[in-house]
Protein backbone atom coordinates (compact mmCIF):
# COMPACT_ATOMS: atom_id res chain seq x y z
CA UNK A 1 0.00 0.00 0.00
CA UNK A 2 1.13 3.83 -0.92
CA UNK A 3 1.12 5.35 2.00
CA UNK A 4 1.04 9.73 1.35
CA UNK A 5 0.60 12.59 3.26
CA UNK A 6 -2.63 12.78 1.19
CA UNK A 7 -3.96 9.34 2.17
CA UNK A 8 -3.02 10.48 6.03
CA UNK A 9 -4.75 13.35 6.08
CA UNK A 10 -7.79 12.14 4.40
CA UNK A 11 -8.11 8.96 6.02
CA UNK A 12 -8.08 6.72 2.55
CA UNK A 13 -6.40 3.80 1.66
CA UNK A 14 -4.85 5.08 -1.86
CA UNK A 15 -3.64 8.23 -2.99
CA UNK A 16 -6.16 8.48 -5.63
CA UNK A 17 -8.93 11.26 -5.73
CA UNK A 18 -11.97 11.79 -8.53
CA UNK A 19 -12.44 15.19 -8.69
CA UNK A 20 -15.66 17.11 -8.85
CA UNK A 21 -17.03 16.93 -12.47
CA UNK A 22 -20.12 18.87 -13.81
CA UNK A 23 -23.00 16.10 -14.74
CA UNK A 24 -20.80 13.13 -13.33
CA UNK A 25 -19.79 12.98 -9.37
CA UNK A 26 -23.16 11.86 -8.38
CA UNK A 27 -23.85 9.12 -5.53
CA UNK A 28 -23.28 6.31 -7.75
CA UNK A 29 -19.95 7.31 -8.55
CA UNK A 30 -18.69 8.48 -5.70
CA UNK A 31 -19.92 5.79 -3.84
CA UNK A 32 -18.10 3.45 -5.82
CA UNK A 33 -14.80 5.20 -5.54
CA UNK A 34 -14.91 5.71 -1.98
CA UNK A 35 -15.70 1.36 -1.35
CA UNK A 36 -12.54 1.32 -3.15
CA UNK A 37 -10.25 3.08 -0.70
CA UNK A 38 -10.18 6.12 -2.85
CA UNK A 39 -11.80 9.70 -2.39
CA UNK A 40 -14.70 10.98 -4.70
CA UNK A 41 -16.69 14.26 -4.53
CA UNK A 42 -19.89 14.92 -5.47
CA UNK A 43 -20.34 17.93 -7.27
CA UNK A 44 -22.90 20.25 -5.45
CA UNK A 45 -23.66 22.23 -8.65
CA UNK A 46 -25.03 19.16 -10.81
CA UNK A 47 -27.75 19.40 -7.97
CA UNK A 48 -30.31 21.82 -9.17
CA UNK A 49 -30.57 23.32 -5.35
CA UNK A 50 -29.21 22.67 -2.26
CA UNK A 51 -31.79 20.83 -1.07
CA UNK A 52 -31.25 18.14 -4.09
CA UNK A 53 -27.58 17.92 -2.69
CA UNK A 54 -28.43 17.49 0.57
CA UNK A 55 -30.30 14.76 -0.72
CA UNK A 56 -27.71 13.28 -2.60
CA UNK A 57 -25.26 13.29 -0.13
CA UNK A 58 -27.60 11.41 2.14
CA UNK A 59 -27.96 8.57 -1.15
CA UNK A 60 -24.28 8.73 -0.84
CA UNK A 61 -24.26 7.79 2.77
CA UNK A 62 -26.68 4.97 1.57
CA UNK A 63 -24.31 3.68 -0.06
CA UNK A 64 -20.80 3.82 1.46
CA UNK A 65 -19.46 4.28 4.82
CA UNK A 66 -16.54 5.41 3.47
CA UNK A 67 -14.64 9.28 3.18
CA UNK A 68 -15.94 11.43 0.39
CA UNK A 69 -16.51 14.70 -0.08
CA UNK A 70 -18.30 17.53 -2.46
CA UNK A 71 -16.92 19.82 -4.75
CA UNK A 72 -17.81 23.89 -4.71
CA UNK A 73 -16.68 25.44 -7.71
CA UNK A 74 -17.26 29.33 -7.91
CA UNK A 75 -16.95 30.86 -11.36
CA UNK A 76 -18.17 34.49 -12.13
CA UNK A 77 -21.47 34.65 -13.65
CA UNK A 78 -24.56 37.40 -14.16
CA UNK A 79 -27.21 34.97 -12.13
CA UNK A 80 -24.70 33.44 -10.20
CA UNK A 81 -26.62 30.43 -8.53
CA UNK A 82 -26.88 30.53 -4.76
CA UNK A 83 -23.56 29.26 -3.74
CA UNK A 84 -23.85 30.69 0.01
CA UNK A 85 -27.03 28.17 0.48
CA UNK A 86 -24.70 25.07 -1.09
CA UNK A 87 -22.00 26.04 0.95
CA UNK A 88 -24.26 25.56 4.27
CA UNK A 89 -26.07 22.46 2.87
CA UNK A 90 -22.67 20.94 2.80
CA UNK A 91 -21.91 22.38 6.22
CA UNK A 92 -24.99 21.20 7.65
CA UNK A 93 -24.87 17.27 5.87
CA UNK A 94 -21.92 17.18 8.13
CA UNK A 95 -19.63 16.78 5.44
CA UNK A 96 -15.92 16.61 6.32
CA UNK A 97 -13.71 17.39 2.67
CA UNK A 98 -14.93 20.39 0.41
CA UNK A 99 -12.97 20.53 -2.84
CA UNK A 100 -13.22 24.13 -3.96
CA UNK A 101 -12.57 25.66 -7.51
CA UNK A 102 -12.74 28.55 -9.53
CA UNK A 103 -13.04 32.15 -8.79
CA UNK A 104 -12.12 34.01 -5.01
CA UNK A 105 -13.25 31.22 -2.66
CA UNK A 106 -11.89 32.87 0.24
CA UNK A 107 -15.24 33.17 1.99
CA UNK A 108 -16.25 29.79 1.45
CA UNK A 109 -13.02 28.46 2.65
CA UNK A 110 -13.40 31.10 5.85
CA UNK A 111 -16.93 29.05 6.19
CA UNK A 112 -15.84 25.55 5.89
CA UNK A 113 -12.59 26.20 7.97
CA UNK A 114 -14.84 27.39 10.91
CA UNK A 115 -16.85 24.22 10.78
CA UNK A 116 -13.85 21.75 10.71
CA UNK A 117 -13.46 21.33 7.12
CA UNK A 118 -10.86 20.15 5.37
CA UNK A 119 -10.31 22.07 1.72
CA UNK A 120 -8.70 21.16 -1.68
CA UNK A 121 -8.12 24.09 -3.61
CA UNK A 122 -7.83 22.93 -7.34
CA UNK A 123 -5.46 25.12 -9.13
CA UNK A 124 -4.19 25.85 -12.69
CA UNK A 125 -0.54 28.05 -11.90
CA UNK A 126 2.07 27.86 -8.63
CA UNK A 127 0.82 31.51 -7.77
CA UNK A 128 -3.17 30.20 -7.41
CA UNK A 129 -1.43 27.39 -5.20
CA UNK A 130 0.41 30.19 -2.77
CA UNK A 131 -2.55 32.25 -3.26
CA UNK A 132 -4.68 29.24 -2.04
CA UNK A 133 -2.15 28.06 0.71
CA UNK A 134 -2.67 31.93 2.31
CA UNK A 135 -5.90 31.51 2.46
CA UNK A 136 -5.74 28.49 4.59
CA UNK A 137 -6.57 25.31 2.55
CA UNK A 138 -5.75 22.00 3.86
CA UNK A 139 -3.97 20.83 -0.14
CA UNK A 140 -3.88 21.90 -3.41
CA UNK A 141 -5.08 19.98 -6.81
CA UNK A 142 -2.67 21.45 -9.37
CA UNK A 143 -4.02 21.29 -12.80
CA UNK A 144 -1.45 21.13 -15.73
CA UNK A 145 -2.28 22.31 -19.56
CA UNK A 146 -3.14 18.16 -20.19
CA UNK A 147 -6.77 18.60 -17.66
CA UNK A 148 -10.04 18.28 -19.10
CA UNK A 149 -12.28 21.40 -18.17
CA UNK A 150 -10.62 24.64 -17.47
CA UNK A 151 -6.80 24.30 -17.67
CA UNK A 152 -6.27 27.91 -17.29
CA UNK A 153 -4.00 30.27 -19.82
CA UNK A 154 -0.23 29.82 -18.99
CA UNK A 155 -0.26 26.55 -20.73
CA UNK A 156 2.26 24.77 -18.45
CA UNK A 157 2.06 20.97 -18.54
CA UNK A 158 2.16 18.87 -15.53
CA UNK A 159 5.87 17.40 -16.10
CA UNK A 160 7.19 21.20 -15.01
CA UNK A 161 4.05 22.36 -12.98
CA UNK A 162 4.16 19.70 -10.72
CA UNK A 163 7.84 20.10 -9.26
CA UNK A 164 7.49 23.74 -9.60
CA UNK A 165 4.35 23.86 -7.23
CA UNK A 166 6.28 21.28 -5.34
CA UNK A 167 9.33 23.18 -4.56
CA UNK A 168 7.16 26.11 -3.28
CA UNK A 169 3.54 24.54 -1.90
CA UNK A 170 4.13 23.61 1.80
CA UNK A 171 0.51 21.83 2.46
CA UNK A 172 0.21 18.20 0.64
CA UNK A 173 -0.55 18.56 -3.07
CA UNK A 174 -2.12 16.14 -5.57
CA UNK A 175 -1.44 16.49 -9.43
CA UNK A 176 -4.19 16.45 -11.84
CA UNK A 177 -4.19 16.55 -15.66
CA UNK A 178 -3.32 13.38 -17.97
CA UNK A 179 -3.33 10.56 -15.30
CA UNK A 180 -5.08 7.66 -15.51
CA UNK A 181 -2.88 4.73 -14.74
CA UNK A 182 -0.20 3.26 -12.68
CA UNK A 183 2.78 5.17 -14.53
CA UNK A 184 1.19 8.11 -14.42
CA UNK A 185 0.57 7.85 -9.87
CA UNK A 186 4.10 6.98 -10.04
CA UNK A 187 5.33 9.99 -12.24
CA UNK A 188 2.96 11.99 -10.11
CA UNK A 189 4.80 11.06 -6.60
CA UNK A 190 7.79 11.11 -8.20
CA UNK A 191 7.47 14.86 -9.28
CA UNK A 192 6.68 15.67 -5.85
CA UNK A 193 2.55 15.52 -5.41
CA UNK A 194 0.77 13.25 -2.84
CA UNK A 195 -1.40 11.68 -5.35
CA UNK A 196 -3.46 12.03 -8.45
CA UNK A 197 -6.93 13.70 -9.05
CA UNK A 198 -8.31 12.17 -11.76
CA UNK A 199 -11.42 13.32 -14.25
CA UNK A 200 -11.43 11.51 -17.57
CA UNK A 201 -10.31 8.39 -16.38
CA UNK A 202 -13.29 7.93 -14.14
CA UNK A 203 -15.80 8.99 -16.79
CA UNK A 204 -15.23 5.63 -18.37
CA UNK A 205 -16.06 3.15 -15.23
CA UNK A 206 -19.48 1.25 -15.40
CA UNK A 207 -20.55 3.48 -12.35
CA UNK A 208 -20.30 6.81 -14.02
CA UNK A 209 -23.37 8.10 -14.61
CA UNK A 210 -23.29 8.98 -18.29
CA UNK A 211 -24.55 7.16 -21.53
CA UNK A 212 -22.31 4.13 -22.53
CA UNK A 213 -21.51 6.05 -26.21
CA UNK A 214 -19.80 8.70 -24.40
CA UNK A 215 -17.64 5.71 -22.78
CA UNK A 216 -16.90 4.09 -25.92
CA UNK A 217 -15.64 7.43 -27.09
CA UNK A 218 -13.10 7.82 -25.11
CA UNK A 219 -12.14 4.06 -25.49
CA UNK A 220 -11.81 4.76 -29.11
CA UNK A 221 -10.23 8.03 -28.90
CA UNK A 222 -6.48 8.80 -29.23
CA UNK A 223 -4.66 11.60 -27.58
CA UNK A 224 -5.60 13.98 -30.06
CA UNK A 225 -9.25 13.81 -29.73
CA UNK A 226 -9.56 17.17 -27.53
CA UNK A 227 -9.87 21.08 -28.37
CA UNK A 228 -9.31 23.94 -26.80
CA UNK A 229 -12.26 26.02 -27.19
CA UNK A 230 -12.73 29.39 -25.35
CA UNK A 231 -9.70 30.72 -25.82
CA UNK A 232 -9.84 34.10 -27.88
CA UNK A 233 -12.33 35.13 -24.70
CA UNK A 234 -9.31 33.96 -22.30
CA UNK A 235 -11.46 31.42 -20.37
CA UNK A 236 -9.94 28.16 -22.43
CA UNK A 237 -11.59 24.95 -21.85
CA UNK A 238 -10.74 21.23 -22.97
CA UNK A 239 -13.38 19.33 -24.41
CA UNK A 240 -13.64 15.99 -26.36
CA UNK A 241 -13.50 17.09 -30.26
CA UNK A 242 -17.25 16.42 -31.86
CA UNK A 243 -18.90 18.72 -34.13
CA UNK A 244 -20.09 21.08 -31.52
CA UNK A 245 -16.21 21.84 -30.38
CA UNK A 246 -14.85 22.54 -33.85
CA UNK A 247 -18.13 24.62 -34.77
CA UNK A 248 -17.10 26.77 -31.88
CA UNK A 249 -13.22 27.06 -33.03
CA UNK A 250 -14.43 27.70 -36.49
CA UNK A 251 -16.66 30.81 -35.12
CA UNK A 252 -13.72 31.58 -32.80
CA UNK A 253 -11.69 32.17 -35.48
CA UNK A 254 -14.26 34.85 -37.40
CA UNK A 255 -13.85 36.74 -33.94
CA UNK A 256 -17.46 36.00 -33.40
CA UNK A 257 -18.72 37.42 -29.76
CA UNK A 258 -19.42 34.72 -26.75
CA UNK A 259 -23.17 35.52 -27.48
CA UNK A 260 -22.69 33.59 -30.88
CA UNK A 261 -21.17 30.81 -29.52
CA UNK A 262 -23.25 30.45 -26.36
CA UNK A 263 -26.31 28.52 -27.64
CA UNK A 264 -23.84 25.60 -28.68
CA UNK A 265 -22.01 25.48 -25.51
CA UNK A 266 -25.20 25.41 -22.76
CA UNK A 267 -24.53 23.06 -20.01
CA UNK A 268 -28.18 21.52 -20.59
CA UNK A 269 -27.50 20.96 -23.97
CA UNK A 270 -24.18 18.98 -22.79
CA UNK A 271 -26.32 17.31 -20.19
CA UNK A 272 -28.70 15.91 -22.68
CA UNK A 273 -26.09 14.86 -24.63
CA UNK A 274 -24.17 12.58 -22.04
CA UNK A 275 -28.01 11.68 -21.43
CA UNK A 276 -28.99 10.73 -24.95
CA UNK A 277 -25.97 8.90 -26.20
CA UNK A 278 -25.37 11.82 -29.00
CA UNK A 279 -21.59 12.65 -28.58
CA UNK A 280 -22.36 15.35 -31.18
CA UNK A 281 -24.71 17.31 -29.31
CA UNK A 282 -23.13 19.60 -27.33
CA UNK A 283 -19.85 20.05 -25.32
CA UNK A 284 -18.26 17.55 -23.11
CA UNK A 285 -14.67 17.17 -20.82
CA UNK A 286 -12.07 15.08 -21.97
CA UNK A 287 -8.59 14.93 -21.44
CA UNK A 288 -5.55 13.57 -23.65
CA UNK A 289 -5.81 11.12 -21.39
CA UNK A 290 -8.64 9.24 -23.54
CA UNK A 291 -5.18 7.83 -25.41
CA UNK A 292 -4.62 5.89 -22.48
CA UNK A 293 -8.03 4.47 -22.04
CA UNK A 294 -8.37 1.13 -23.10
CA UNK A 295 -11.06 -0.22 -21.15
CA UNK A 296 -14.51 0.23 -19.33
CA UNK A 297 -13.92 -1.01 -15.71
CA UNK A 298 -15.37 -1.11 -12.67
CA UNK A 299 -14.29 1.69 -10.24
CA UNK A 300 -12.73 -0.95 -7.91
CA UNK A 301 -11.29 -3.06 -10.38
CA UNK A 302 -9.55 0.16 -11.94
CA UNK A 303 -8.27 1.67 -8.67
CA UNK A 304 -6.81 -1.90 -7.25
CA UNK A 305 -5.18 -2.01 -11.29
CA UNK A 306 -3.58 1.44 -10.61
CA UNK A 307 -2.31 0.48 -7.11
CA UNK A 308 -1.15 -2.81 -7.97
CA UNK A 309 0.74 -1.93 -10.86
CA UNK A 310 2.38 1.32 -9.13
CA UNK A 311 3.55 -1.07 -6.24
CA UNK A 312 4.98 -3.29 -8.79
CA UNK A 313 6.62 -0.26 -10.98
CA UNK A 314 8.38 0.81 -8.04
CA UNK A 315 9.47 -2.58 -6.79
CA UNK A 316 10.31 -4.32 -9.81
CA UNK A 317 11.56 -1.53 -12.65
CA UNK A 318 13.00 1.38 -10.32
CA UNK A 319 14.77 -0.54 -7.47
CA UNK A 320 15.44 -3.34 -9.93
CA UNK A 321 17.28 -0.55 -11.76
CA UNK A 322 18.80 1.15 -8.54
CA UNK A 323 19.74 -2.68 -7.06
CA UNK A 324 21.25 -3.12 -10.77
CA UNK A 325 23.80 -0.12 -10.84
CA UNK A 326 24.49 -0.95 -7.13
CA UNK A 327 25.70 -4.39 -8.51
CA UNK A 328 27.61 -2.67 -11.19
CA UNK A 329 29.89 -0.45 -8.69
CA UNK A 330 30.46 -3.16 -6.30
CA UNK A 331 32.21 -5.30 -9.59
CA UNK A 332 34.20 -2.82 -10.57
CA UNK A 333 35.46 -1.76 -6.75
Amino acid sequence: MIRTRFTELFGVDHPIAQGGMMWVGKAELVSAVANAGALGFLTALTQPTPEALTKEIAKTRQLTDRPFGVNLTILPSINPPPYAEYRQAIIESGIKVVETAGYKPQEHVDEFKKHGIKVIHKCTAVRHALSAERMGVDAISIDGFECAGHPGEDDIPGLILIPAASDKVRVPMLASGGFGDARGLVAALALGADGINMGTRFCATQEAPIHPNFKQAMVEADERATDLIFRTYKNSARVAKNAVSQEVIRLEREGRPFGDVAHLVKGARGLDGLISGNTDHGIWSAGPVQGLINDVPSVKVLIERIVDEAEAIIRQRLEGMLASVQARRSAVA
